[in-house]
């Protein structure tokens, strides 16, 4: 899969949920690896703000990030939208401190994204994939976010209120496909007995019954419903029943757990990748959606890679008899078994360390450790099928080593161990060179890493 942007810049226009203002927010396509950001332009110098969850500092009806002074609000829906179009790398111009509410959900933003397309990059997609379950708590509130692994990506969401009106409700998204036509147009909700410490709180200056589902479900005099009615500067209803106040009747039934399914999705997206596996949401909200993609955040700060997933009982990509045809290595300096996966710009092979590997003979009789070096060389075979790859009939060529740099063994790797090699290209073939980085892993732990060029050169 490749990374995808773009085709094509677009523009919304309407008014922020919080601040009232008119704001115009500009989506532009953005190059590789760029992920998402959000750019200041109504300020000096123009700052940009990356979207992702360490930047979070707020969660009060909205997803707010922060860099330094200068924070963006409200920016779930957007990021939602983005997300489950595949869309990897997007930069979005804004001249507000927040995101326009439009109608309170993502529609605009998926009808405008389909409007001008998305086109395919070069660069590979880097998932995030669950390999465990993973699970978020906040028992004063009793909102969970349990992960647990899958080939693909869904959400299953439960809600629950103390009202007679909207009690428990259930949503599922079982393919990101789904999103725009199932939950994107669904609105966001508040309570009427919300309404007086929101606007006490200096919020939802631009909340209205077009944007926002509202819910009217404890009794109040008719004379307290006008009065909140004015504070929100929209029109007063005259209520008798408990129920829904909107101009626009509801999208389905379970429209406000459509939301906070949009919601997880949104604050997911601040992961900074996609995603693999099912997300079961309970009573989500903005708090915990954002503390759960912390938590991932981190882990991907403390290691840049997750190690390939690894299936011994799946047929390989290269077997050792192919491997052989291509490598003039022979026993005992064949160092790669099978190659499992293989993509335009990386590799990933399998070494099984025994026992009975000749090198432990002398290193070390009484406590066996693999060879740095010759990790870096299983590294490096491994790289040279990913280059043999680029040319016709590569089993007329080798490759040679050039350069090493930036080697760094982090544990030791002994009889029994499974390594597995990741090796990619870190720049384009040039003129017969190629640059690139290889990890070995045992587990789920990097043993080794390094920096490598090797040349392809034709066999006399």
């Amino acid at each position: 899969m490749k990374q995808v942007t773009l085709n094509d810049s677009f523009s919304v226009k309407g008014k922020g949920l919080h601040t009232g203002l008119e704001i115009e927010a500009i989506f532009c396509p953005a190059p590789e690896n760029h992920g998402y950001k959000f750019q200041r332009i109504d300020l000096e110098d123009e700052p940009i703000i990356d979207a992702l969850a360490e930047y979070v500092t707020a969660t009060t009806r909205g997803t707010v990030i922060c860099k330094g002074e200068i924070s963006i609000s409200t920016i779930e829906h957007a990021m939602a939208a983005l997300y489950a179009a595949g869309i990897d790398n997007c930069l979005i111009k804004l001249n507000a401190p927040e995101m326009p509410i439009l109608d309170g959900s993502a529609s605009e933003y998926c009808a405008k994204i389909a409007e001008v397309g998305t086109i395919e990059q070069k660069a590979e997609k880097d998932y995030y994939i669950v390999k465990q379950k993973i699970e978020v708590r906040d028992d004063t509130t009793g909102a969970s976010i349990v992960v647990l692994p899958d080939e693909d990506f869904s959400i299953d969401t439960m809600i629950a209120f103390d009202s007679p009106i909207l009690t428990n409700q259930f949503a599922s998204l079982d393919r990101l496909s789904d999103f725009s036509s199932e939950i994107s147009a669904s609105r966001t909700f508040v309570f009427v007995r919300e309404i007086e410490p929101l606007v006490k709180g200096n919020l939802i200056k631009g909340g209205d019954l077009d944007n926002a589902i509202v819910i009217y479900d404890s009794e109040l005099p008719q004379s307290e419903l006008d009065r909140l009615a004015d504070l929100m500067n929209v029109p007063r209803k005259n209520v008798t029943e408990f129920g829904y106040i909107n101009n626009k009747p509801l999208t389905s039934e379970n429209e406000p757990a459509r939301h906070k399914l949009m919601d997880v999705l949104g604050d997911i997206a601040l992961i900074g990748r996609p995603l693999k596996g099912k997300i079961i949401a309970t009573r989500p909200g903005h708090s915990i959606n954002t503390t759960f993609s912390k938590k991932i955040r981190k882990e991907i700060k403390r290691q840049d890679i997750q190690a390939p997933v690894y299936n011994p009982s799946a047929a390989p990509v290269l077997d050792n008899n192919q491997i052989r045809e291509l490598l003039p290595h022979r026993y005992p300096f064949l160092l790669v078994d099978k190659i499992i996966e293989k993509g335009e710009n990386h590799i990933v092979g399998i070494k099984n360390v025994t026992t009975n590997e000749p090198f432990f003979q002398g290193h070390f009789p009484q406590e066996p450790v693999m060879p740095g070096v010759l990790l870096i060389e299983a590294m490096a075979q491994t790289g040279g099928l990913l280059v043999l790859g680029t040319v016709d009939e590569p089993e007329r060529y080798s490759t040679y080593f050039m350069k090493i740099d930036n080697v760094k063994f982090r544990q030791k790797v002994v009889p029994g161990d499974t390594l597995i090699f990741h090796v990619s290209f870190m720049t384009e073939l040039r003129r017969g060179c190629a640059v690139m980085k290889g990890y070995a892993f045992v587990g789920e732990k990097i043993v080794t890493e390094c920096e490598f060029m090797a040349q392809i050169i034709k066999n006399k």
